[in-house]
């Protein structure tokens, strides 16, 4: 009788545990999709606001970005040379213990000292969060070479 009853509940604490990654998945995904609003609303302070006060995001191995004020400016950038920009949440991934958002990033260069030519390209982040539930890093990887062609009109 006490091994029936263990394993009952065994499997009540697995099935418990299955249920609480389940919800912070879901957490996750609805954080995905209001930082893609936050990146489309053309208001860098927004997209920023998901990231912790020293939170980090590099780009293609680059210069990182730290702090609220310096992630704000890089958002500010994109959303200037691409005032038609719209990003697209396309899937978000658990990886260990980050996240994978991978995106589309679709725009006109239309904006100062712009190329005028669209781009349309993909990549991911991939985030580490903090205990708030924001990003404390974000190390983000796309194909150069590709955005550069469409941005060269090439």
């Amino acid at each position: 009788m006490k091994t029936g009853f263990a394993t009952i509940l065994i499997t009540m604490l697995l099935l418990a545990g299955c249920k609480s990654d389940k919800a912070e998945y879901d957490k996750m995904v609805e954080f995905g999709k209001r930082y893609t609003d936050a990146w489309n609303s053309r208001q860098p302070e927004k997209m920023a606001s998901f990231y912790s006060e020293d939170g980090m995001l590099t780009v293609n191995n680059g210069t990182p970005a730290i702090g609220r004020k310096q992630l704000a400016a890089t958002a500010r950038s994109y959303m200037e040379a691409f005032p038609d920009m719209e990003l697209t949440m396309d899937s978000l991934v658990k990886v260990n213990d980050s996240y994978r958002y991978y995106w589309t990033f679709k725009g006109s260069n239309t904006g100062p000292n712009g190329t005028g030519n669209k781009v349309d390209f993909s990549g991911f982040e991939e985030w580490t969060m903090n205990e708030q539930g924001l990003v404390l890093r974000s190390v983000g990887t796309y194909d150069a070479d590709e955005y550069e062609r469409q941005l060269n009109g090439n």
